[in-house]
């Protein structure tokens, strides 16, 4: 992977990918993006997995907001949060 392929700043393609910590475990998925927002799902089933993925998945009162300060990188298929995030 080259950095030009990684980013630090959420956009609407974000939407459906997997969020984990610094050390890799999985914490959740992106279930919208609204403007410049990423909603996250911690515990996402199967149903809302496949719908986030196909971009038909809305945030509920259970998701929350991932703030950028937050982000370590962004990649093609994942969130990895900074450290002490």
């Amino acid at each position: 992977m080259t950095s030009a392929m990684v980013r630090n700043h959420i956009i609407d393609d974000d939407e459906g990918k997997t969020v984990v910590n610094a050390a890799g475990q999985e914490i959740g998925l992106v279930t919208e993006v609204r403007s410049g927002t990423a909603y996250v799902d911690a515990d996402p089933g199967l149903a809302d997995t496949i719908r986030s993925k196909l971009g038909w998945s809305k945030s509920d009162e259970d998701d929350f907001t991932l703030e950028e300060s937050s982000i370590d990188s962004i990649t093609d298929d994942e969130i990895r949060l900074l450290e002490n995030s």
